[in-house]
């Protein structure tokens, strides 16, 4: 087992110190307590606590230590070893030590949840930072934000959307103005608006972001001039179902908090716990936040948008015989006959003749959840359209600086089409990352005449020709939802097709699964529901019901009929499933956000549930796994890059040619 790349000494010296594994602390520390003769089967130690190890050599030696006055850096560049345990080392001394949670990789920037509000974001530091050179001050999330693309990474509840709203602090900080309801105080009203619509409680995080989003803010003479936000690939699926521990989206338990506010008076609204969307996950109330506070927020925000909310409050009317059809129809301005005939009933048309074909109780269901997350899907895009009017820039701008947040890579014990997606769009960044990290770099090394050896780097390229390529995953099935026969049909395609590939596996057991070997690790998918899920079908005569609502926000405008697949456009450029506008040449820096674990517990194991303190899968699996890749291989990696840029010019400059002061004193210097 390769423990870490690079070369190593074919002698380690008694007295040194150095990694190994273990199924506890995942990495300990060692000394080497006999000489070591190259090959040499056994490596003698001594643990920290006293006792002796023969540790067996299979490939290679354990990574060395480095010296004590480096650890704990500010920039793991310096560190003599840059390895796993040596990166994690180092974060974890620089955050339990100096309680500092940024660490620059070169131009990575590494930052940790601490998982409370620090004091470090203040205005300020704000212009502390400002204009100031990295290197000048310790690493911080607003050295890295003045660039013209800001990219955020990192797993499931690492923080990304908390970072992107630091740099977006920063960006109408330095450059706004003091006057009221300025376009500064509107671009930030948008993040509570977004998160209420768009976020919800997971096992991991109190307030996952279930969708992506792509924002440009736009600058004219160093002010704010307005703001773009595109969105893609909304969890639409949690609208209908959530799983123990998780939430709806906020803004439903918001709505429920605040029933006796006057303006939601007749929309019939009790308590969460009574409403079969927003209590399945037997998780109503979230201990870290105040549902009724959080709705004033999010009022306040549409107010300074000068949007008001009320367009997503329609007014009641009649009610029928059934209560909650009554009152959905009521408050849509739809016929409630209507919609009791296209729930429980599908039209079915043949050569000249029209049928009614009765639906069983479980279809009816799955077609009223297929309304629900349909108009849902509606109502966000409303209101992002609504949010985007708000923000628009009526003078133009001269330049932007975007930031691009998604959801981070998902393993769950059940993974289905919605970690699929998400994993997907991971896929994609990790190879946006690659291009403009090694590719780009390392030709930009060529250009200059630099003497350079090419870094060899884990290119994710095969994976995500296994996903969209010909007759890929998304391929089959997408040929599924049309012609096919379900899941288990869906399956056994891919098996008969892909099984020769190293990124696609059998799970042993009998099940209609698969397995992926994605950059940050294997995710074993359960095939069922993939097909419905992808096709994401709404009755076209509930549709049409919709299209006569009074209520403009749920009229039906979008790709009904189109499979969530064949909304993904292929190549990098149409990075996930919108085509983000990042500027063709623009100077990129990465922001990749971790969490931080008692243990020395590996990045690529760090998709599992993790907590503060305590991460459920165990450290053998997480000594296992972490090879393939992953975020702290990619740290390892990047570090054979060159770590500053300093200005090159094609001409030739000779010694004779410079302007060297008459009392600097030269003499040491020796001509070529």
């Amino acid at each position: 087992m390769a423990l870490c790349r690079g070369p190593f000494p074919s002698v380690s010296l008694q007295g040194a110190r150095v990694w190994i594994p273990d199924s506890v602390e995942v990495w300990r520390v060692a000394e080497i307590t006999r000489s070591y003769k190259e090959g040499d089967a056994i490596l003698h130690l001594r643990l920290e606590d006293g006792s002796a190890l023969a540790y067996p050599i299979e490939f290679q030696l354990p990574p060395l230590c480095n010296p004590d006055c480096l650890s704990g850096a500010d920039d793991l560049v310096a560190l003599s070893y840059l390895h796993e345990p040596a990166v994690l080392h180092s974060l974890r001394r620089r955050f339990l030590e100096a309680n500092a949670i940024y660490t620059y990789c070169g131009i990575i920037l590494v930052a940790i949840n601490p998982y409370k509000p620090l004091p470090i974001y203040e205005e300020e530091v704000i212009y502390a930072y400002s204009g100031r050179e990295m290197g000048d001050m310790d690493p911080h999330i607003f050295h890295h934000v003045g660039n013209q693309s800001l990219v955020i990474s990192g797993e499931s509840g690492a923080g990304k959307t908390a970072s992107a709203k630091y740099a977006m602090r920063y960006f109408t900080t330095v450059g706004g103005c003091q006057c009221e309801s300025s376009m500064e105080e509107k671009v930030l009203a948008s993040s509570p608006i977004m998160e209420a619509f768009g976020n919800a409680k997971t096992t991991r995080n109190d307030n996952s972001s279930r969708f992506g989003k792509y924002i440009e803010i736009g600058f004219s003479q160093a002010h704010v001039t307005g703001a773009t936000i595109k969105t893609y690939l909304l969890e639409k699926s949690r609208v209908t179902f959530q799983a123990k521990a998780e939430r709806n989206y906020h803004i439903f338990y918001q709505l429920c908090a605040s029933a006796t506010l006057p303006e939601l008076q007749g929309l019939g609204l009790r308590g969460a716990e009574s409403f079969h969307y927003t209590c399945q996950g037997q998780c109503a109330a979230a201990q870290s936040t105040s549902d009724a506070a959080d709705l004033d927020s999010t009022r306040h925000a549409f107010s300074l948008l000068g949007t008001g909310w009320a367009g997503l409050v329609p007014g009641a009317g009649c009610a029928a015989a059934d209560e909650a059809l009554g009152l959905f129809c009521a408050l849509l301005g739809i016929e409630a006959s209507q919609v009791m005939r296209w729930l429980c009933h599908r039209k079915l048309v043949t050569a000249g003749e029209t049928y009614l074909k009765p639906l069983s109780r479980q279809q009816a269901l799955d077609s009223r959840d297929a309304l629900a997350k349909h108009m849902y899907g509606q109502v966000f895009r409303w209101m992002v359209t609504r949010v985007n009017h708000a923000l628009r820039s009526l003078e133009g701008h001269h330049s932007s600086i975007g930031i691009l947040d998604i959801y981070g890579f998902e393993m769950f014990e059940h993974n289905s089409f919605e970690q699929f997606c998400i994993n997907y769009a991971n896929e994609k960044l990790q190879q946006l990352f690659n291009l403009h990290v090694f590719k780009l770099e390392q030709e930009e090394y060529v250009t200059e005449e630099i003497p350079w050896v090419f870094v060899d780097f884990c290119d994710n390229q095969p994976c995500i020709e296994l996903i969209e390529g010909r007759l890929g995953i998304l391929d089959l099935l997408n040929e599924e939802c049309k012609v096919g026969k379900g899941d288990s049909s869906w399956a056994q395609k891919l098996y008969q097709t892909h099984l020769s590939s190293s990124h696609f596996q059998k799970p042993k057991r009998p099940t209609d699964a698969f397995v992926v070997c994605h950059f940050a690790g294997k995710v074993e998918y359960q095939c069922s529901g993939f097909v419905e899920k992808n096709r994401d079908a709404v009755p076209k005569e509930l549709v049409g019901l919709l299209r006569a609502s009074k209520v403009r926000a749920t009229l039906s405008r979008g790709c009904v009929g189109q499979s969530l697949a064949g909304l993904w456009p292929r190549g990098w450029e149409g990075l996930m499933c919108l085509d983000v506008p990042f500027p063709a040449h623009s100077h990129y820096h990465f922001l990749q956000v971790v969490k931080i674990l008692r243990a020395y517990t590996p990045a690529a194991g760090l998709e599992e549930r993790v907590t503060l303190d305590v991460s459920t899968v165990s450290p053998q699996r997480q000594l296992q796994d972490q090879y393939g890749g992953g975020s702290s291989q990619l740290l390892v990696d990047t570090s054979h890059l060159f770590p500053v840029h300093l200005p090159f010019s094609a001409s030739p400059l000779h010694l004779d040619e410079l302007c060297i002061p008459d009392g600097l004193d030269l003499a040491f210097l020796v001509r070529l």
